[in-house]
């Protein structure tokens, strides 16, 4: 085994931890989290509240930086495009989750708390969740075309 075969594989296992702690966040937080907003939201208030930020905003740029080492590394060999379309999809991925994702989630789940269900909030935290496992089906799809590359001799 080779350093392109490691950081490749380093590559796999990190988008792989991106992936399980989405499907995480989809079972066990989201339904609950909008469940009966605002009162369902305190899940992310006050000094014990859930901070899922640090994870994601060390496990991005780990896996953007294995992503590219992995591009740089494979760049001549057959493995290249299955390198570079999950990269791609998963930058695409990245600026909707930031353009979309980020904002609209801080802005629900700031919500001041009552004990009144707001159907706002749960028609707009509904559709944060659809919108979340399209772009989770994306970065899924995108995984298995990573994976493809594994199979893939180099060629070089």
């Amino acid at each position: 085994m080779n350093s392109k075969n490691i950081f490749y594989v380093l590559t796999c296992i990190s988008f792989c931890t991106i992936i399980g702690a989405g499907i995480y966040e989809h079972i066990a937080v989201w339904p609950r989290a909008f469940s009966e907003p605002p009162q369902s939201l305190t899940m992310f208030q006050g000094n014990y509240a859930i901070r899922p930020a640090p994870f994601w905003a060390i496990v991005h740029p780990i896996t953007l930086v294995l992503f590219f080492i992995t591009l740089s590394l494979n760049w001549k060999s057959g493995m290249k495009n299955y390198i570079l379309i999950p990269l791609l999809t998963y930058i695409v991925m990245l600026v909707f989750t930031f353009v979309y994702f980020v904002p609209e989630l801080k802005s629900i789940i700031g919500m001041p708390f009552t004990t009144t269900i707001d159907t706002n909030i749960q028609n707009r935290g509904s559709l944060w969740i659809t919108l979340s496992l399209a772009r989770m089906t994306f970065i899924v799809i995108s995984a298995f075309i990573l994976f493809l590359g594994l199979t893939k001799a180099d060629k070089r």
